[in-house]
């Protein structure tokens, strides 16, 4: 079994790192900060493919984990890309982010690691960033035709437009979005404060009190008292045979069936066959 030289530490230490990568990557970096245990590196946007090379390929973060994106649409840049770096030795994280206006293209990475064409095409479809150099800039994950890029703050909740099957057109047609806004037509500022009008199914909170409700306490309306109770004890099915033998039922025995015959009536008919006797010896 080969023996690890250099194994990875089971919990990784932000002691140092910090330091260590914002000298390394020098005036590359405009911001650095750790919160909630993460490393978090702001670069400029022209020198992320340089920064994310140094920290590959001296810094032995080598695998890219994630290419994510957030919308602020009040800043003058409103995107922030974030790139999510593993070390595999160290066993380590880090991220590194740049930002982004809508006119203003990120440097690509699938230079650095083939995976980013993928990544870099989630958050050109959800967020519509463009990535200079990316040879294969697609949607990945909206349909053909969409409209919009739906992580942005300001995309509506419902969409632009919907997809369905058409019967009458025998193809796949696309229409714009209609959705009942009626409950969404609030009149008061609070929901603690309740609406002017009747909602839906409240119809019976406001309905007068009934002054004498319907009961059946009455022998009459229930249908109990003794003519009920003689017709229950009334029997309907025969009798067990030990009632035609003895007479009497015993109160303690089991109820027996046609199907299986009293255990007790048969007792002396059937033993066991080592040394048992049988009907017919008995005869």
């Amino acid at each position: 079994m080969a023996k690890v030289l250099h194994p990875a530490p089971r919990y990784a230490s932000n002691d140092g790192v910090l330091d260590t990568l914002s000298s390394a990557l020098g005036d590359m970096v405009l911001d650095t900060r750790e919160e909630f245990g993460e490393i978090m590196l702001s670069v400029k946007r022209a020198s992320i493919e340089d920064a994310l090379r140094l920290l590959r390929d001296e810094h032995d973060y080598q695998q890219l984990m994630e290419i994510a994106g957030a919308d602020y649409p009040g800043r003058p840049e409103r995107f922030e890309i974030v790139y999510m770096l593993l070390s595999l030795t160290k066993n380590h994280r880090v991220m590194l982010k740049v930002t982004a206006a809508e006119d203003t293209p990120v440097p690509t990475v699938t230079t650095l690691w083939p995976v980013a064409g993928w990544l870099e095409r989630e958050v050109f479809d959800m967020y519509g960033v463009t990535f200079e150099g990316n040879t294969d800039l697609r949607r990945i994950l909206t349909d053909y035709g969409f409209e919009g890029h739906p992580f942005r703050k300001d995309f509506p909740l419902t969409g632009y437009t919907e997809l369905r099957y058409s019967e009458e057109e025998k193809r796949v047609v696309y229409e714009p979005v209609e959705l009942a806004q009626d409950f969404r037509s609030f009149d008061f500022t609070s929901p603690w404060e309740g609406a002017d009008y009747v909602l839906p199914g409240d119809e019976k909170a406001d309905a007068p009190p009934v002054d004498e409700p319907k009961t059946t306490g009455s022998p009459k309306q229930t249908g109990a008292g003794a003519k009920a109770d003689a017709k229950a004890d009334e029997k309907v099915s025969a009798g067990s045979p030990a009632e035609k033998d003895t007479g009497a039922a015993d109160p303690g025995a089991p109820e027996t069936t046609e199907d299986q015959p009293d255990r007790e009536a048969s007792k002396g008919d059937v033993h066991d066959t080592k040394g048992a006797t049988k009907p017919e010896d008995k005869a």
